[in-house]
Order: C-alpha cells, then structure tokens, then sequence
C-alpha cells in the first residue's frame, strides 16, 4: 500500500524502531497469510475491506506525520524513563509496602463489628444446617 497517494497512510521505514507497529505489522501479516490459505475468498475480501482500511487509520493515527522526513524518538520516552527509573520503582514500593502494613494493623486490630461477621446457612425444614460442601445435616 505504499503506492496510495491519496492520503493513505504508508508505513515508515523506521518501523522496526516502533514496537506497536512491530506488532501492527506482524497481525496484519498473519491475517493476510491466514486469508491466503483460505479455501474461499471471502476471508480475502474482508482482509481488504475491513483488515487494511483499520490498520491504515491506526498507523494515520498513531504516527501522523511523526517520522516523514527521518525517524523521531517517541515522545512519551521522558515520561516512560522516568516511571521506570530506579527511585520511581523504590517509590511504588514503598507505598505498596505502606498499604500492606496499614493493611496488617487493622486486621490486628479486635473489632466487634468484624469479629463475628453475619454468615448465611443452609439449613432444612427442621432448622438443622447442612454443611454446603459435604450435604452432611447437622443437628445442633
């Protein structure tokens, strides 16, 4: 589709550069080789009228005019960096171990409202429980 010149989106030579369209590329690759192998054309027809048209709107989307000229990092790499930086990732941890502790100190802590939480039972006509795993009746 690299000969649609009416607007359409082409792939970027530097696509290997881009993981999503790495991944792009590769389905819409395997959808056309499952549609190939197809006894029918039908699977073909729709590979063409519904498979190439999506992806082409997501590479548009995604890409714009992004990489025309020459390849251009990816413009959310600062933020991505910074999440997975070291100090981000003590600080996720840290937090998670704050909500674990918290966490523990109230279920330490005794309260009546909780000590015995209301439970539903099964119980027969003669208001004998029947254990709900076993069927066992237990008189009381």
């Amino acid at each position: 589709y690299v000969w649609d010149h009416t607007g359409g989106a082409i792939i970027p030579a530097c696509w290997p550069l881009h993981p999503h369209l790495v991944h792009e590329i590769a389905s819409l690759a395997d959808q056309r080789r499952r549609a190939g192998i197809d006894l029918t054309s039908n699977s073909l027809e729709e590979w063409h009228r519904y498979t190439v048209p999506d992806f082409t709107e997501r590479l548009k989307t995604r890409t714009r005019t992004l990489c025309d000229e020459e390849h251009k990092p990816w413009p959310a790499r600062s933020r991505h960096n910074r999440n997975t930086s070291g100090a981000a990732k003590r600080q996720r941890q840290a937090a998670f171990a704050s909500d674990v502790e918290e966490l523990d100190q109230k279920l330490a802590e005794p309260d009546e409202a909780v000590a015995s939480p209301a439970r539903l039972h099964l119980v027969d006509d003669q208001g004998n429980h029947i254990d709900s795993v076993t069927g066992e009746v237990l008189s009381e």
